[in-house]
């Protein structure tokens, strides 16, 4: 097995790194996820609660947005947050190499997460790993999205503490958990280490009532 981990170390010791080109590519797919779904930046503006300005800054990538400014645009966007991290590619890679997965650091949290799923391949599952600092707390205010997505959250090492709601979750080494995202969400670490675990993304047009 590869140790990804002493990867992402590395990663977070360097918290400049690759973040122009980063930018660069949120802006175009912000650009290109607002232009297909016909909005205005007024209107996505209003729909996801980030204002116009912040909007126009990352589409022009002049603006390093935090992880919750842009979990707020992937919402109004109906996509996941992962997906704002994904590279147009002319030829899509059943094969997703270590060294080719893209990483970014939250430069709030300072959490870092490496998009796992190979880019631009048709797939309704993305793989996300996430180093997540000691002491770090990240909310989202999610709501609900169509498409529905499905996330299951299964930590590898360490303990991440997750708020759904009104539903709160300890998970350590070892554990699962699903959830729809529908609602606001929160994590945190209460360690003193990195916790580190993944994230697997599922998009479904629907689901029965007693799996939300």
């Amino acid at each position: 097995m590869v140790d990804i981990s002493s990867n992402m170390k590395e990663i977070e010791e360097a918290p400049g790194a690759g973040a122009s080109g980063l930018n660069d590519r949120i802006a175009q797919r912000v650009r290109d996820l607002r232009a297909a779904s016909g909005l205005s930046l007024d209107a996505l503006a209003t729909h996801c609660g980030v204002s116009r300005s912040m909007i126009s800054l990352i589409e022009r990538g002049e603006s390093s947005p935090t992880a919750v400014v842009l979990e707020k645009l992937a919402t109004g966007l109906g996509v996941s947050l992962a997906s704002l991290f994904e590279a147009p590619a002319p030829a899509a890679d059943p094969v997703s190499r270590l060294a080719d997965q893209l990483q970014w650091r939250d430069p709030h949290s300072g959490y870092v997460r490496r998009n796992v799923s190979p880019g631009g391949f048709a797939s309704p599952i993305q793989i996300v790993e996430v180093l997540f600092p000691p002491k770090a707390r990240v909310a989202y205010e999610t709501s609900a999205r169509e498409p529905l997505i499905h996330q299951q959250v299964w930590v590898l090492d360490g303990v991440i503490e997750l708020a759904l709601g009104d539903e709160s979750h300890r998970l350590e080494t070892g554990d699962c958990l699903a959830m729809v995202l529908d609602r606001p969400m929160s994590y945190y670490n209460p360690s003193r280490k990195n916790t580190r675990y993944v994230v697997v993304i599922a998009t479904m047009p629907s689901a029965p009532a007693s799996w939300r």
